[in-house]
């Protein structure tokens, strides 16, 4: 499935400013990330990119300036009450329940979606609810490729796979923005080719916008239609892989240039 040419933004930031006491780590940041689009967010490290990513889930409630999804402003939401409105998202170091299986893993955030409480569903009393997710559980371990796995637990996990379960979890709460910070780290060549397939896929399948920071430019260029660039909190730069390619800004804040012979 490739995107619409016309596509209605899901995600907008209107000049958002985050500052921490005299810091400031975003500055008048506006960007719209398009239904169906894959998107990404680069930029040196200490560039804003995560703190963006914060302010979009409620992490951080921004200084100044509006995060709306799908026309709705976030300001003062919880994270959790985010989540539940269809914004999913990983971290740049993995954060699974280390000591639960992966089965455990995935339903603990089908519970996000629950009709019944978390704390009944726990205890199971609503025994049809509780099935429900369970099934629903098992089907997305199946369509990932993880329910071999389902009884492992997840620190015992190679590191592509944990990253693989996190965004398995992460699609149990049956997003429809998916944020990706910086999935490729810490990955060999032939798991960031794995894994830029995966992303690809999943957007397919579940017909996902995915908004991703990443280091990782070969999975960048080849993934992306469009690509935003911070720099100081600032950005820089927005465009095409091919014209963010181009850019003598980018390259020198971040590219990297090449010294004269």
């Amino acid at each position: 499935m490739e995107p619409s040419e016309t596509v209605a933004d899901v995600l907008e930031m209107q000049s958002v400013v985050m500052q921490f006491g005299g810091v400031t780590a975003v500055d008048e940041l506006s960007l719209h990330v398009g239904k169906g689009e894959i998107i990404a967010l680069i930029g040196p490290n200490g560039a804003g990119k995560t703190t963006a990513f914060n302010c979009i889930t409620g992490i951080y409630q921004p200084t100044s300036g509006a995060v709306l999804f799908e026309g709705r402003n976030l300001r003062g939401l919880s994270p959790d009450v985010i989540t539940r409105l269809g914004i999913a998202r990983t971290f740049q170091n993995i954060r699974l329940f280390n000591n639960l299986s992966v089965f455990d893993n995935v339903l603990i955030a089908m519970h996000l979606r629950a009709k019944d409480n978390v704390f009944s569903a726990t205890l199971r009393l609503n025994r049809k609810e509780e099935a429900r997710m369970r099934a629903e559980t098992e089907l997305l371990l199946r369509e990932q490729d993880l329910f071999g796995l389902k009884d492992e637990i997840a620190s015992s996990l190679p590191y592509g796979l944990q990253r693989r379960l996190e965004i398995a979890r992460a699609l149990a709460t049956r997003p429809s923005l998916l944020l990706l910070d910086e999935p490729a780290a810490g990955m060999n060549p032939q798991e960031t080719q794995e894994l830029t397939d995966f992303i690809v896929r999943i957007r397919d399948q579940y017909h996902l916008t995915i908004f991703m920071i990443e280091h990782h430019m070969d999975l960048v260029m080849q993934i992306s239609e469009r690509i935003y660039v911070l720099n100081f909190g600032k950005m820089i730069a927005h465009g095409t892989p091919e014209d963010i390619q181009n850019n003598p800004e980018v390259i020198e804040a971040y590219l990297g240039v090449t010294e004269d012979a």
